[in-house]
């Protein structure tokens, strides 16, 4: 048998940080949210995103209220300078939407970055360097200062270039590329080296972003780098502080939000996470994370399938069906417990109360899901979901004891046909065991007086032709039980009886339910009628016919 050999590999950096602060914290409100999906998603996919592609899923981030967009790498694209130059020349940014392009720190690179920027009303020009060790003397060959050097030089630039274009409100932004193996404390000596060259005040601040290029800690570690950071940077007031987290361990969003915690304002993202290797922070699922404990998201979330369609069809990766929040069947319980939680709670759930519901951290409604897609029944479903499937498409409110007795036929019919049981498949068999009111007997008539008790004679279509019964008691069901006994002389008893009318109105149809005791067993029964009196007669006469 092989094994991996682990002593191969060496656990991230980590820092001392005995008085982190972050632990104790709870995000309070949204961060600033910068989507990279047309430039990190992007270059991550197998066939880039044509033009018309880029500008449907553009026109997505905008609708959402994304006011911060990565647009591309101008200065390495032709594709990319192209749709920059199409933003910008059809006017296509709004006023309160500011795009984004990434660039190395590479004086023709950065003069073509501004080229291609030409006349936009606002950018942030976003350029970096790698400072990890592996990066500086493997990569570049070069010590500390001279990787220093690098970002210093690429600093002046970004604001020589900017000043060639006046007319533009520019804002500056800098990342240590791969920060999470980068010495803290000489990260924090190259960015101060890029502040002395920009200035930055509270005024006109620029954004040092803080990217886990390569995920190689657990989130605390990179809460605790992050912490490290906004406290020993100086100028901390003049700098937005924004993170990149990547999901090679699988911790990009909770790396995130354990970053907003240790002081970060913004971060950067896609849309489903797309993105190198195992992709980038999901900005849907972190901002649903917020949405779900009373923080507005400031985004619209409230057409994820809509979201879900244009990603898939731009990007051409498929969304699991288990993704967070907009899967296909994150909102679905198969377990018969969990259907009967839902199922309760859902019914004392009230529309102006706090959200309450036993395993729906949020309300599916909120995201245009219905409730018929919430439970559904397979060979591992119970009675509640049963229950909840009949009511829900039909108006059925079964008895729990006509749960029970249906669950285990459900179950039987999955577990024979394999999979999930549609709701009309399960009423089906509902009729079928339930509704057996036409033979060896049926109701062909009645008629009731009410004069102190009731007084019933019933006309019943019988194998040997017709029979009218007769007979008296307290209320229709115990007149026509005297009536049958008296005839057939089976001694018969009522154990339960239920009825409720289907939807509303005058015409609305009567659903009942009953279950006798007949030589020692109980027999359920059930039928539909717009007649109350005819709907429990025929229930009963379902019951009597099942025996």
């Amino acid at each position: 048998m092989s094994r991996f050999d682990h002593r191969r590999y060496r656990p991230g950096p980590v820092v001392n940080l005995p008085d982190r602060q972050w632990p104790s914290r709870t995000i309070q409100q949204a961060p600033i949210w910068a989507s990279v999906d047309l430039r990190d998603g992007n270059q991550a996919l197998h066939e880039p995103m044509s033009v018309e592609q880029k500008r449907r899923l553009w026109d997505l981030l905008v609708r959402l209220g994304f006011k911060e967009i990565e647009v591309g790498f101008p200065a390495a694209s032709q594709p990319d300078y192209d749709f920059v130059r199409w933003l910008i020349e059809e006017n296509q940014i709004p006023k309160d939407v500011t795009i984004q392009v990434l660039v190395q720190a590479r004086e023709d690179l950065i003069r073509r970055t501004y080229e291609a920027l030409a006349g936009v009303r606002q950018a942030i020009v976003h350029v970096y360097n790698s400072t990890s060790p592996a990066q500086r003397e493997w990569v570049f060959g070069q010590g500390r200062e001279g990787v220093k050097a690098i970002a210093r030089q690429g600093a002046e630039w970004v604001a020589q270039g900017a000043r060639d274009y006046p007319e533009t409100r520019w804002t500056f932004q800098y990342s240590p590329e791969s920060y999470t193996a980068t010495e803290p404390d000489y990260a924090v000596e190259v960015c101060e080296a890029v502040l002395d060259v920009w200035q930055p005040t509270p005024e006109q601040p620029c954004i040092i972003n803080l990217p886990a290029t390569v995920e190689v800690a657990s989130p605390n570690v990179f809460a605790d780098q992050v912490e490290y950071f906004a406290t020993h940077i100086s100028r901390r007031e003049a700098i937005i502080l924004s993170v990149h987290t990547h999901n090679d361990r699988g911790g990009a969003v909770a790396a995130a939000e354990l970053a907003l915690l240790a002081g970060a304002d913004r971060v950067e993202g896609t849309l489903l996470g797309n993105g190198e290797r195992t992709g980038n922070a999901d900005l849907l699922t972190l901002a649903m994370n917020l949405y779900s404990q009373g923080i507005d998201p400031r985004l619209d979330l409230s057409r994820p399938d809509e979201l879900v369609a244009v990603c898939t069809e731009c990007t051409g990766l498929p969304v699991h069906p288990r993704h967070p929040w907009v899967g296909e069947l994150v909102y679905m319980a198969y377990s018969g417990s969990h259907q009967d939680a839902i199922r309760k709670c859902l019914a004392r759930q009230t529309p102006d109360a706090p959200w309450n519901v036993a395993y729906l951290p949020i309300d599916p409604a909120d995201l245009g899901r219905n409730y018929q897609a919430v439970i559904r029944v397979n060979s591992q479903s119970g009675k509640g979901g049963v229950a909840f499937v009949l009511e829900q498409e039909f108006g059925l409110s079964l008895p729990r004891w006509l749960q029970v007795e249906l669950a285990a036929l459900v179950q039987r019919a999955s577990e024979t046909r394999g999979g999930v049981l549609d709701a009309a498949q399960i009423r089906a068999i509902f009729e079928q065991h339930f509704i057996v009111d036409q033979a060896p007997h049926r109701l062909l008539g009645y008629r009731l007086d009410r004069n102190g008790h009731d007084v019933i004679e019933a006309r019943i279509g019988t194998p040997d032709g017709e029979r009218v019964l007769q007979g008296e008691g307290q209320g229709a069901i115990a007149a026509f039980v005297a009536a049958w006994t008296g005839w057939s002389e089976q001694p018969v008893s009522v154990l339960d009886y239920q009825e409720h009318a289907i939807g509303e109105g005058t015409d609305a149809e009567a659903a009942a339910y009953v279950r006798l005791e007949i030589t020692g067993q109980a027999i359920s029964g059930a039928a539909i009628d717009r007649d109350t009196v005819a709907a429990s007669l025929r229930a009963l006469l379902s019951a009597l016919n099942r025996a």
